[in-house]
């Protein structure tokens, strides 16, 4: 056997979500664990980038960005030519598109292995027939297409990696911010993409400032430059004072973050899953339309994953929900309740 056969160059073309490139993490690690001396890459778009960057399982991450620097045919073709010179021999599709398969197929890469679909059944060489829709759980959805590709799939936990540099940018907000080891400090994450997984400003504000006043709590409310508008809503809905900490913090430095206060709080969206993955202490998640055997978070030892039977079909993707009644009728006592049964009494002020 060649060594080229050995060792062949493998591409993983990802999917565009936050946290779903997450949970192809697992993927990842177990084609490398298969391939341990190949070269492998992984393309996904820019603002994924942050969730494969430094891991140890990639020799490289390319940039694929289909709406924006990549949306013309030019683009496309150059970024074909891009992968032609690198000389992949296989690609593992995670996503189900039919132009990806298409751009390999054109770069020549000779073994395309992903889910089958009638519209790219012709370029695929490996037909994966998937599973009944929302039967797996993301992380084995993907893992899926590695084991009946004829891999080992020994494990199927999720990585995100931060540095030391990450979290010495976390201790100096802490510094700054004069929080103390001794300090009750609970993160809240209002964002999401996907709106009807939001929690409402006017709960996230009464459950800030219960914390707060009643139990003595030091709040941080979490989110990028985009979610600044978002954290004013719900400060200028309170009586209590949080932190805010939208835009100081990239995604890697979040998972520090998130891995140093005692609790973090959020909705079924990616920072949920980078808490989860870097080992916060304690996580309380809010569902509604999601199910949490599709995207919850695994493991779930250290989460609480609070979600009322409003008699909606689970998972449901109606986008323009009008009411959003399935988020709202988890309350923030629901949350209070629970974060009062998470740390002892005697941590609440009178």
């Amino acid at each position: 056997m060649s060594e080229k056969t050995e060792n062949p160059r493998i591409l993983i073309f990802n999917v565009n979500w936050l946290g779903d490139v997450l949970f192809s993490s697992a993927a990842i690690r177990n084609i490398r664990r298969n391939f341990p001396k190949s070269y492998i890459a992984c393309v996904i778009p820019s603002r994924c980038y942050p969730v494969l960057k430094d891991n140890p399982y990639l020799d490289e991450v390319i940039i694929f960005d289909e709406h924006d620097r990549h949306k013309g045919i030019l683009e496309k073709m150059n970024f074909v030519s891009l992968l032609k010179k690198k000389q992949f021999d296989k690609v593992f599709l995670l996503h189900r598109s039919f132009s990806r398969a298409l751009i390999c197929r054109l770069a020549g890469i000779k073994q395309l292995i992903g889910h089958y679909t009638k519209k790219r059944a012709f370029l695929l060489t490996h037909k994966i027939f998937p599973p009944k829709k929302d039967s797996l759980h993301r992380i084995d959805y993907y893992l899926d297409i590695i084991e009946k590709s004829g891999l080992r799939v020994e494990d199927r936990y999720l990585d995100f990696f931060v540095s030391h540099e990450d979290q010495e940018h976390v201790d100096s907000f802490f510094k700054k911010n004069s929080l103390s080891d001794k300090d009750l400090v609970i993160a809240l994450n209002p964002g999401g993409n996907w709106v009807p997984k939001r929690w409402p400003p006017e709960y996230w504000a009464a459950l800030a400032d219960k914390l707060i006043s009643q139990t003595g709590a030091k709040v941080i409310i979490t989110g990028s430059i985009s979610d600044l508008l978002l954290a004013g809503q719900i400060k200028e809905r309170m009586r209590e004072t949080p932190l805010t900490g939208c835009g100081v913090f990239n995604l890697k430095q979040l998972g520090a973050l998130a891995k140093k206060v005692d609790l973090f709080i959020t909705a079924d969206t990616g920072p949920l899953h980078i808490a989860n993955a870097v080992g916060a202490k304690k996580i309380i998640a809010i569902f509604g339309p999601t199910a949490q055997k599709v995207t919850g978070p695994f493991p779930s030892t250290n989460v609480v994953i609070l979600q009322k039977d409003t008699g909606c079909r689970i998972p449901c993707y109606k986008v323009n929900c009008p009411d959003s009644h399935c988020m709202r009728a988890v309350t923030p006592d629901d949350v209070l309740a629970q974060v009062k049964q998470i740390f002892n009494p005697r941590r609440e002020t009178p």
